[in-house]
């Protein structure tokens, strides 16, 4: 595809995943750069696929827009001429991540989300990449120029294997949690530069130089300056603030309760903010309850199940609303936003010059770290490809932390990939969550157990 040009093909693979699909439906409807394009739906649950594409042949033809809508229950039907394949699917994550969890706290590993880091992550991998990878041996065949973006958790480690074993394709993982320019305007807000979101103009945006970079879910806030001000302190002071006022944000879920009395206690640790608080905090070992002394903060919630299923039930009622007309279509877009993914090939198709947040290899960014390291990173994004901006060093300790992390990932990519017991078992006890070998080993049999329907026959000969 030449950049510019206006009938880009967009597909996506997991299209009932509505985290994306929805906002995948608006950006292609209200892009002029997309818009005349193809959006191609893909989804193995027939009921779900007929449903999303119907709402995004509405949402076009009420638009007046020219977009094409395709759908299949077959990705190979579609991916021919593809430009762009995001992978968006889950198996039944709610679920799973329900088991990895409970599986893992009777074994003192407490995970709030389970789908990155510890034997969550680990089994959450061993669940899509099988599938993931098998969608990339189709790509390689169907259309091998397409830019294949990964949206699938735990995102590194997909996004590492996807580049390890083809890096023929163009490739790059995603994370919606530092969606550019959310992310830079909700920081000169918690700092007080900005009184409210009217304040951030491109103007104000240009006298703030702020760098994050770290492992997807586990990045910092390694510069924040404006006007050559440090007022990471100011940021860090919100934190504070909003810990001992309690207005800790989210629905007080697992994966948002104490999150900004944890963001602080970080900051005084390693002198720098954490981005993802509510993944990060799963990441350390001070909140798994392993200590001996009373703590200010308590141990980490546990990933609560049925709330998921309550709120992704609520979700697909929004959209039978607007499919069978209880709300007016018309109401669409204004009741959805943009999505990091697709605001990424608006800017690529377009040539906007734009600059993202992406999950890719290092290339001298963190100049302390190997070119190698698959890390969230302020990006120029094109057609011709992915530049990683410049850093400067991830300080100590942090990066320690880092490169555990990472250690962990690839081991678990490469035991997926080539099917390899010993290096999940390797995986498992480099995880910085694991700390008994016994323990580890029990939590594998018994996921792999418990699991057995969702993974792929090899672990099992």
């Amino acid at each position: 595809m030449e950049q510019g040009q206006a009938k880009p093909k967009v597909v996506v693979l997991g299209a009932g995943s509505l985290f994306f699909g929805r906002q995948s439906i608006w950006q292609m409807v209200q892009s002029p750069y997309l818009n005349n394009g193809t959006l191609a739906l893909v989804d193995t649950d027939e009921r779900r696929l007929a449903k999303l594409v119907k709402l995004a042949n509405m949402v076009a033809a009420d638009n007046g827009v020219k977009l094409r809508i395709e759908g299949s229950t077959e990705r190979k039907d579609v991916l021919p001429g593809a430009d762009f394949v995001v992978l968006s699917f889950a198996n039944q994550t709610v679920k799973y991540r329900g088991i990895d969890c409970a599986v893992s706290e009777r074994y003192g590993i407490r995970m709030c989300s389970g789908d990155t880091i510890g034997p969550g992550g680990i089994f959450r991998a061993m669940r899509e990449l099988p599938a993931i990878m098998a969608c990339v041996d189709d790509i390689k065949a169907l259309c091998p120029q397409a830019w294949v973006i990964n949206y699938i958790n735990p995102s590194a480690v997909n996004g590492m294997a996807i580049a390890r074993y083809a890096p023929e394709l163009k490739s790059f993982a995603l994370c919606d949690g530092l969606h550019m320019p959310h992310v830079k305007r909700n920081y000169l807000l918690r700092s007080g530069v900005i009184a409210d979101q009217a304040g951030y103009t491109p103007q104000v945006a240009d006298r703030f130089d702020f760098r994050i970079a770290g492992v997807n879910h586990f990045t910092w806030l390694l510069k924040a300056e404006y006007d050559g001000r440090d007022i990471a302190p100011l940021i860090a002071e919100s934190l504070r603030r909003a810990a001992e006022t309690g207005t800790d944000g989210g629905d007080k879920g697992a994966k948002s309760v104490h999150n900004d009395a944890i963001g602080y206690e970080l900051y005084r640790i390693y002198g720098y903010i954490p981005t993802c608080v509510a993944h990060t905090k799963e990441y350390m070992r001070f909140w798994q309850g392993l200590g001996k002394s009373e703590e200010t903060i308590p141990p980490l919630s546990i990933w609560e199940t049925e709330e998921r299923y309550k709120r992704h039930d609520g979700m697909w009622r929004e959209i039978d609303e607007f499919v069978d007309g209880r709300r007016p279509i018309g109401e669409y877009m204004q009741a959805y936003g943009p999505d990091h993914a697709t605001d990424i090939i608006e800017n690529m198709v377009g040539g906007l010059g734009k600059t993202f947040y992406l999950n890719t290899p290092n290339r001298g960014a963190v100049t302390n770290m190997g070119d190698d390291a698959f890390l969230e990173l302020m990006c120029e994004v094109t057609t011709d490809g992915v530049r990683p901006l410049p850093v400067g060093e991830m300080p100590r300790g942090i990066r320690g932390l880092q490169e555990q992390v990472l250690d962990t990932h690839m081991l678990t990519a490469e035991a997926v990939v080539e099917r390899s017991f010993a290096k999940l078992r390797r995986a498992m006890l480099t995880d910085p969550l694991v700390s008994s070998i016994g323990d580890a080993d029990r939590i594998i049999a018994e996921l792999l157990e418990q699991e057995r329907d969702a993974l792929p026959a090899y672990w099992y000969e």
